[in-house]
């Protein structure tokens, strides 16, 4: 897949990124490549291969046990907040 400039331009314009002249062909190359790279790894034949959960065989994720290890401060923590209710932080409006 290839890129145009408008495509770059829509790309910053969501991502709110200001982006001079000059940039504009640098990202179109870059991501286009980028692209074309995803779309090598999509044509790699993977069919008969098993997911794995880990790469090394045999084994697995350690994972520790779930427990609680603090107590709820939450009304500790609201005491430094402008604003609270019904144990929310009340904030400013921001969009409109």
């Amino acid at each position: 897949m290839s890129l145009t400039r408008t495509d770059i331009e829509n790309i910053a314009r969501l991502a709110r990124l200001e982006l001079t002249e000059a940039e504009i062909p640098v990202y179109v190359d870059s991501l286009s490549r980028i692209f074309a790279f995803v779309g090598e790894l999509d044509r790699a034949p993977t069919e008969g291969i098993a997911p794995m959960a880990h790469p090394l065989p045999g084994l697995t994720q350690r994972l520790r046990a779930d427990e609680v290890s603090e107590t709820d401060r939450r009304d500790l923590y609201q005491r430094n907040a402008p604003r609270v209710e019904a144990g929310l932080y009340l904030v400013p409006k921001v969009i409109e």
